[in-house]
């Protein structure tokens, strides 16, 4: 079992999760292939040792277990995956200090992308 970054992190990328992985686990994307690897974060589900630290976090309520991604974000565990195939163009970033999304900000980001 890993944990999951789903589209909710897309284009907030926050990075706060990032601090508190103890492997290092959760990458960015770093090639060319935006439409296949858009900007937000992702766990490399073979590094991810399922201790959920990322989870409370991440302020974009993003991070899930795999089992537990909501389902109209199912298809966000195959493309977190996917990173897999192509991990040499993924590093870990640098978490920068950035303003908090309000609860307003989060609730319209799920709205957006199908989660009420």
């Amino acid at each position: 079992m890993a944990w999951v970054i789903t589209r909710l992190c897309r284009d907030c990328v926050d990075a706060a999760c990032v601090d508190v992985c103890p492997v290092e686990c959760i990458y960015q994307y770093t090639g060319d292939d935006r439409e296949k690897f858009p900007n937000q974060l992702y766990i490399h589900p073979d590094e991810c040792i399922d201790c959920g630290a990322c989870e409370p976090e991440c302020p974009w309520e993003a991070i899930y277990e795999d089992v537990s991604v909501p389902e109209p974000l199912k298809d966000d565990v195959a493309h977190n995956a996917a990173m897999m195939d192509v991990a040499d163009q993924f590093e870990v970033p640098t978490h920068e200090d950035k303003d908090q999304p309000s609860p307003e900000e989060v609730a319209e980001n799920k709205k957006k992308w199908g989660l009420s």
